[in-house]
């Protein structure tokens, strides 16, 4: 098998040489259908509605993961070169961490209901496409790429914490492709001094040697602002909701009601029988078709919901964490109230949404400091990165703009005294 490059807009040329028995392996399942099918999953969901250039494939990350998981373990090997047994099975993990991921990303796992860690590590053990080409390089291959995906089990922990932990190859890859997609600034990472700071602690685990402790604040002070500016920004709270919404309503209407090819069938009213080739049928383009098809044959409540996708009539979200959730919840019956006499259907229009935000969780597989002499915590050496482990709590009142003039008084009101009645509609 002759070398192939990839020219990513991050990393520029990511070259895999064929002669090399772990790169040919990743350039067979690049060329596997299911890898091919992240083409067809947007990285960051439904975020295009907010970020135009949000476009990028969950194809393009998972490369790009593979790429800086080879730049780390070339550095690392050097410090072991037993950690060779290990290439293949981090290659792969790299490659395919993503591979269980449904339409838009992680906005469909909160739609259908699934864990990606879940399918990812269903494919790489079924599908037999995958098990080969894993098997092929190694016999048990398969199955410990699986395991890693899965349980975070592997058989050296740095081999786990490349693929997954607070200073993984996929937070750095993400975050620097999400800020370049979206178009923010926020995203800059010194990717060069991180990954040179890498090294082995005394255990073989992970460690970050304090050449690199600022650079490593950088990276988590940048995690919370991307998502506090793009995962988290109410547009992309809004547009989950929604499409949560729409799929709850096609389920709830049922095939009797709602048009669906064989494969949407499944997704939506037999999903515990899912199996390996309905799964990798499904993908952005099969459920935007759908919902295009819902807007304009499904009855009401549904084409309402996906003309309101399809058509970027979005609803609004109001910030509510300031306030007691009594007094959340007390605004929400408002909402309804008046968007129902503004002849809206509440319970498709009005909603509250929470969400936590931890920038960092020191008991978590928190990341430590080795200078050789002598280990850290991350936490105990940067009031920086300490104060970051506090979680920030953020609530949401979702609503149609309609009524945000009533419920903006509604709040104004609301350390003065209990919530006002809904005014009522002229006749």
């Amino acid at each position: 098998m002759g070398s192939r490059t990839f020219h990513d807009p991050l990393h520029r040329s990511i070259r895999l040489d064929g002669d090399q028995p772990a790169e040919a392996m990743v350039l067979a399942l690049v060329d596997s259908r299911p890898f091919q099918r992240l083409r067809r999953i947007r990285q960051l969901g439904p975020a295009f509605l907010t970020f135009h250039g949000a476009e990028s494939s969950r194809f393009t990350h998972s490369l790009g993961v593979f790429h800086l998981a080879r730049q780390a373990f070339e550095r690392l090997i050097r410090r072991d070169p037993s950690l060779e047994a290990q290439r293949a099975v981090l290659y792969a993990s790299a490659l395919l961490h993503d591979l269980g991921h449904g339409p838009l990303s992680h906005t469909g796992e909160e739609m259908f209901g699934l864990r990606h860690e879940t399918w990812s590590a269903r494919l790489v053990r079924d599908h037999p496409e995958i098990r080969k080409i894993l098997d092929e390089v190694g016999h048990g291959t398969a199955e410990a790429v699986a395991d890693l995906l899965l349980h975070g089990q592997a058989e050296r922990p740095v081999i786990k914490a490349l693929v997954s932990s607070q200073l993984d190859c996929d937070r750095l890859d993400y975050l620097l492709r999400d800020s370049y997609s979206t178009g923010t600034r926020y995203g800059q990472l010194d990717l060069e001094r991180i990954l040179s700071a890498l090294t082995l602690a005394p255990d073989g685990a992970l460690a970050i040697h304090p050449k690199g402790l600022m650079a490593v604040e950088h990276y988590l002070v940048v995690r919370n602002l991307m998502y506090r500016s793009v995962y988290n920004h109410r547009l992309n709270v809004v547009c989950n909701w929604l499409l949560e919404q729409l799929i709850r309503t096609a389920r709830q209407l049922g095939p009797e009601r709602v048009w669906s090819d064989s494969t949407m069938a499944r997704w939506l009213w037999n999903p515990q029988a899912l199996d390996l080739d309905s799964f990798e049928a499904n993908d952005d383009l099969r459920t935007g078709y759908h919902l295009l098809r819902w807007s304009e044959e499904a009855p009401p409540p549904l084409a309402e919901l996906c003309q309101r996708f399809l058509h970027r009539r979005l609803l609004k979200a109001m910030p509510v964490n300031q306030l007691a959730s009594g007094a959340q919840l007390e605004l929400l019956a408002l909402a309804r109230q008046l968007a129902e006499q503004e002849g809206l259907d509440p319970a498709l229009t009005c909603g509250l949404r929470h969400q936590q935000l931890r920038g960092y969780h020191p008991y978590r597989g928190g990341l430590r400091l080795w200078d050789g002499h002598r280990l850290q915590a991350l936490e105990q050496c940067s009031a920086l990165v300490n104060s970051l482990s506090t979680p920030e709590e953020t609530a949401w009142l979702i609503h149609p703009g309609s009524i945000s003039p009533a419920l903006n008084n509604a709040m104004l009101s609301v350390d003065s005294g209990p919530t006002p009645p809904a005014p009522r509609r002229q006749p």
